[in-house]
């Protein structure tokens, strides 16, 4: 009969003496026959301190291996501003600005693609699945910044006045990111739909007081300032601040020749569809490369896809930009910084257009995708940040209130009718270009120009059936501000509510790749541009100071004898101190509404 497992009578004890001393003559090579004093200890306390030991050693390896793991992965960067480990060698950037993109312009957009494709509620924007942060806007001096103040904190990691263009409040240039990304050795580029001098573009690469002085930026831009060319690649609109006085298309206040200037410095110009199609979307480019392809700004994206064979789609140009900086980056230790704009979100946003709104928000979402594409498929460490520098149109997803009174008496519907905008094939800009065309060419009766509003703008092109004999009226009479007005009809009828043609202090998005985990959570807009900063490992302090000691060569004088600085005349600011919010001064009226 077995004894039992734990039975006292089992004679495990002689036996494992037995074991242990058949060990002890193996391992010390005595006879198995002859007696010898083991000591005090004998052979299972000493394996079982052995053991014990060897615990000791493995997890202590462990501990340095772990500790050397992570010294290396932040080895030659150490961590950024936030604390986040960076990669060591070669590395890109793309920063991408959805100009006057606020919350709601996803709510709107969102529900807009649904409902136009038919797809669950689940089916989000791409950027919905990379929303990590939001990004406080206000200036020095105004809790409800502009874009040059809000582009200077991405471009400086510096707060500054409404529209000064990478400049501080006491009127001194401050060092950019893409500036000190060429100066240590990264290309660079900078994609927009909007002029390519526009506030937010020329932030990056460009020093003027007042954002004004476009033709000034224009210059700068193309290297004609105190560190010379620093732009690799530009594409975008804006070609009339490039183009003397005395050409069809310029817009500059004085005869210079910008284009000229700008293939003396080395660049490659193209200023059309044909042009940009040689690029072959990269494969073929040339650097430094000049691409402006609209004499202002590139049509909004809902109509611009009626002129495929005119201008380039951001998409194109993204694509564009990415292939060509990788190529002429291929043989170097240092990558590249592309700053993408979706430049006319904003102005959908100030011509409170919801239909414009929501097809260029589609347009720079395909833009991002297509980023996230290139990161994904590189072999090099990269990251996209994507953020706005404003809302913009104080846009709402909720039913429009005309008056005080219509506030009062009816009580608000919880609805909005994305159906509305799928129905028009055109932004309010293009129907009102179309409009003051018509009427200004043509001798037609008040019917026949009735008419045409009706029928051919507004049922064709709009899809608005249930036009009022007010609201036609109202276009004939006041065609200069056709553009509102066409933007009014059809966001009442979308249910689609906004509160200003300007900007707003709500806060805005931020998107980001694997990398960017730094900027999760609230921040304000100059923790974006110190990120980047220290992404890249730059430094802004020695480009400020090559800024501040090479400028006055720069400056010019007039005919009178007036010294005129190269960053432009001092902004008018009615006596306000810059670097102080502006306060209410008891007067309501002198505002504008």
């Amino acid at each position: 009969m077995s004894q039992p497992l734990l039975s006292s009578e089992r004679p495990s004890s002689e036996q494992s003496d037995e074991n242990a001393a058949a060990e002890d003559a193996l391992l010390t090579g005595e006879r198995r026959g002859e007696p010898r004093d083991r000591g005090k200890y004998g052979w299972p306390f000493w394996r079982e301190v052995g053991l014990f030991v060897w615990a000791m050693i493995a997890t202590a390896t462990v501990v340095i291996i772990g500790v050397l793991y992570e010294h290396q992965a932040s080895k030659g960067s150490g961590p950024n501003s936030c604390g986040t480990p960076l990669p060591g060698g070669k590395r890109n950037l793309i920063f991408m600005v959805s100009d006057g993109m606020g919350p709601t312009s996803l709510s709107l957009t969102r529900s807009f693609r649904q409902i136009e494709l038919g797809l669950p509620l689940d089916n989000v924007l791409v950027l919905d699945r990379y929303h990590i942060g939001t990004s406080r806007t206000r200036s020095t001096s105004s809790f409800v910044t502009d874009s040059a103040a809000g582009a200077t904190a991405f471009s400086c990691g510096l707060k500054t006045y409404n529209s000064a263009i990478a400049m501080l409040p006491d009127h001194t240039p401050c060092g950019t990111i893409l500036e000190a990304a060429k100066a240590a050795g990264y290309m660079t580029g900078l994609v927009v739909t909007t002029r390519i001098t526009d506030a937010t573009p020329a932030c990056f690469a460009a020093h003027v007081n007042t954002r004004g002085e476009e033709d000034r930026i224009a210059e700068q831009e193309v290297g004609d300032y105190p560190l010379g060319r620093v732009v690799d690649l530009i594409l975008g609109g804006g070609r009339c601040h490039f183009l003397p006085n005395s050409t069809d298309g310029s817009c500059r206040e004085d005869g210079k020749d910008v284009i000229a200037l700008a293939k003396k410095n080395g660049f490659n110009y193209i200023s059309d569809r044909e042009g940009f199609d040689r690029l072959q979307l990269g494969r073929a480019a040339t650097l430094p490369l000049l691409g402006l392809f609209a004499e202002t700004d590139i049509p909004y994206e809902v109509d611009r896809r009626y002129l495929e064979s005119t201008f380039p789609s951001l998409d194109e140009m993204a694509r564009t930009a990415l292939r060509a900086l990788t190529e002429a980056t291929q043989d170097s230790d240092k990558g590249f910084f592309l700053m993408i704009e979706g430049s006319r979100i904003d102005h959908a946003g100030h011509g409170n257009d919801p239909v414009a709104q929501v097809h260029e928000v589609l347009a720079y979402d395909k833009a991002f995708s297509s980023v996230l594409k290139f990161l994904e498929d590189s072999k090099l460490d990269g990251v996209v940040v994507s953020t706005s520098d404003h809302e913009t149109g104080g846009l709402a997803t909720a039913r429009r209130k005309s008056d005080l009174w219509e506030l009062h008496q009816t009580y608000p519907e919880y609805l909005w009718f994305p159906e509305v905008l799928a129905n028009a094939s055109h932004s309010s800009e293009n129907l009102a270009v179309r409009l003051n065309s018509y009427l200004s060419s043509s001798s037609s009766s008040t019917k026949d120009k009735k008419q045409f509003i009706n029928e051919t703008l507004l049922r064709k092109d709009f899809g608005v059936v249930d036009v009022t004999d007010n609201e036609i009226q109202l276009l004939l009479d006041h065609p200069e501000i056709s553009v509102y007005i066409f933007a009014d009809i059809i966001s009442r009828r979308a249910q689609v509510g906004w509160t200003t043609h300007g900007h707003s202090a709500a806060d805005v998005n931020i998107y980001g790749s694997v990398g960017t985990e730094a900027l999760r959570g609230s921040h304000e807009n100059t923790d974006i541009g110190e990120f980047m900063r220290d992404y890249l490992e730059l430094d802004l302090g020695s480009i400020t100071k090559k800024l501040k000691e090479r400028g006055t060569q720069f400056d010019t004088v007039t005919a009178d004898g007036e010294t005129v600085s190269w960053m432009g005349r001092l902004p008018e600011h009615g006596g306000r101190e810059l670097d102080k919010l502006d306060t209410y001064h008891g007067d309501f009226r002198r505002h504008k509404h």
